[in-house]
């Protein structure tokens, strides 16, 4: 049955630049939190060529850290007493730190004089992971120390359980709009004025990771200086508690313990296969061709955050009118729709398709994770009517440690699913190398025809006979290790006997073009341009996965968040803490404080 109308007390309302500077504080723990975790698994495996098992080990051991972290900062900031209160300093320290960590992270070392720091390939490859783990570690410890403080911080700025989601609504959407750019800072950083001629995404990351650092310092300090704690004056006075103490009371509590059960089961199943997408995306519906996969994945990201803007108003008209356990249901059954929905979807002929279970995955998404933070402020208060003290600082930092180590977790899981697909991350840096070599030939002609006459002149030829030896050795090696392959995976064998075929026309096609690159003289630079762009355009066709391997990818993608989708939405069936319950609580607690001024 519907609930009656519920009005927040003037105290207890949420003002609309609160609001705002409260909820855009979600770009850290949510967007930049996503975006490390997706882009650096991504861009790792496809743009530095690093096996996908090893950084998905590398991308557990941050959120184990976390496993001390993330309490340990709950307890620090539940007993801080300063003058700007128990909060705010974090969201300035950490903030800051978080802004510094996110660019060095993608400035891994790299070229000729570091490469002769190492004996051979693989060693500098384990130094590249090395290093990523380094600031990952930075990186994700600073988030803890912002992130951890502004969640406690939301809890405890209303006592109104509506307001409550109110104000998570902002930071779950405003979070989710930054964090669906993703795709789009993978497409900026594939355009040439960020990864330079030759360049890939990996070197692309590098300055797009400085605009974003430039940007998120000055919103920091609008953070720290907006963001009042209402409740400090209440709490200041509060006896400091122990560590032990904290943790035990949180995981006695079986009403939290439901409520993170929830949340980890189906957080673990998306988070299982969210890389994954972008698989299908360039694999699948471009086969292969990263450039224009670029597009649909920014569009598919802003529909999620134009539909997350949506999205907001019926989830608070149905937490109001429902109640907040009907409601968070209903979002899992729109994620379950979603899954269903990419049997279809998932089409080469028509890739647009995929914006519809964006539309439903986004909704549910943003409707599931917004509800979980305000149900929590809701077990704080149950929490301080039974034990007399408030700890949102404890409470948060174990809800959000589940959730980190659920997304660790699907880091190790989804590196091992996707090797278990047989999925070919060499073919694609291997492929890289023949398109760049083709690439800077193109570039180079493009400046002779602007700082010359536009005719080919003959001191070029053997510039244009050196760069296409660069390819020929490109596509040699890709030959190499194409037979390697159907050596050691003989079930791919008919597969790649067909890209084979493709290579040798293009090296075929490639060989004859160094050959007569020297009738090239005296025409127009267009026609070797020309020329070189569908070369260029062939390559794709070796870029191309095993249908088997892109098959178990979709599978895998479409099944896992549907199962454990449907397992947590049985565990809502267990949630005691009812609407009417928490109307009680909040009353007995009103009446307390009023009982303890007189």
């Amino acid at each position: 049955m519907p609930h009656p109308p519920h009005l927040p007390s003037p105290q207890d309302r949420i003002t609309w630049p609160r609001l705002l500077a409260y909820g855009s504080g979600g770009i850290i723990p949510i967007a930049l939190f996503n975006i490390a975790g997706q882009l650096m698994g991504l861009i790792g495996n496809i743009g530095l060529g690093l096996s996908a098992f090893w950084l998905g080990v590398i991308m557990i051991i941050p959120r184990l850290w976390d496993a001390v972290s993330d309490p340990l900062m709950g307890h620090i900031s539940d007993n801080t007493r300063s003058r700007f209160g128990r909060r705010r300093p974090f969201l300035l320290l950490g903030g800051i730190a978080v802004a510094l960590s996110f660019v060095l992270m993608w400035w891994i070392p790299e070229g000729e004089l570091v490469q002769r720091w190492f004996s051979t390939e693989a060693s500098y490859k384990w130094f590249q992971l090395a290093y990523i783990l380094l600031w990952l570690l930075i990186f994700f410890t600073a988030c803890t120390v912002f992130e951890i403080p502004h969640g406690a911080l939301g809890m405890e700025m209303s006592n109104d359980t509506h307001e409550r989601t109110r104000l998570f609504s902002a930071k779950s959407f405003l979070g989710n709009l930054f964090a669906m750019g993703t795709p789009w800072l993978f497409f900026l950083a594939n355009l040439d004025i960020f990864k330079g001629p030759g360049g890939n995404e990996a070197d692309g990351m590098r300055w797009v990771s400085m605009m974003i650092a430039a940007i998120l310092i000055p919103l920091v300090l609008w953070w720290f200086f907006a963001c009042k704690e209402p409740g400090f004056t209440a709490t200041k006075a509060q006896p400091k508690s122990r560590f032990w103490h904290d943790i035990r009371i949180t995981f006695k509590n079986r009403t939290f313990l439901i409520l993170v059960a929830i949340f980890f089961i189906l957080g673990m199943g998306f988070n299982f296969v969210g890389l994954l997408n972008y698989y299908i995306s360039i694999f699948y519906l471009f086969g292969g061709d990263k450039v224009a996969a670029g597009p649909l994945l920014g569009i598919n990201g802003t529909i999620w955050a134009v539909t997350g803007l949506l999205a907001v108003f019926p989830l608070n008209w149905l937490g109001k009118r429902f109640g907040k356990r009907k409601t968070l249901a209903f979002a899992i059954l729109l994620m379950c729709g979603a899954q269903l929905s990419k049997i279809v979807c998932y089409n080469p002929e028509m890739p647009y398709l995929v914006v519809i279970p964006t539309v439903l995955l986004s909704a549910g998404m943003l409707m599931f994770f917004t509800l979980g933070p305000s149900m929590l402020g809701d077990i704080c208060d149950e929490d301080e009517l039974n034990t007399g003290t408030r700890s949102e600082g404890s409470y948060y930092s174990i809800y959000w440690w589940f959730f980190k180590m659920g997304t660790a977790f699907a880091s190790f899981v989804t590196g091992s699913l996707i090797i278990f697909s047989q999925f070919d991350e060499k073919q694609g840096t291997s492929v890289d190398a023949v398109s760049s070599s083709l690439t800077v030939l193109q570039s180079e002609i493009k400046e002779w025809e602007i700082n010359s006459a536009p005719f080919i002149i003959e001191a070029h030829n053997e510039v244009i006979e050196s760069k296409l030896e660069v390819t020929l050795e490109a596509l040699d090696a890709l030959r190499i290790h194409f037979a390697e392959r159907m050596e050691m995976k003989p079930e791919t064998a008919e597969h790649l006997r067909a890209v084979v075929a493709d290579l040798d026309i293009l090296r075929t096609k490639v060989y004859e073009l160094k050959a007569e690159s020297r009738h090239y003289a005296g025409k127009p630079m267009a026609l070797l341009d020309s020329e070189l762009n569908t070369r260029r355009l062939d390559t794709l066709k070796l870029a191309q996965q095993s249908p088997d391997t892109l098959l178990l990818l979709r599978i895998i993608e479409i099944s896992l968040p549907l199962i454990l989708s449907i397992f947590s939405l049985s565990l809502t069936f267990f949630y005691p803490l009812s609407e009417a319950r928490c109307y009680e609580i909040k009353a007995e607690l009103e009446a307390r404080r009023v009982s303890s001024t007189i």
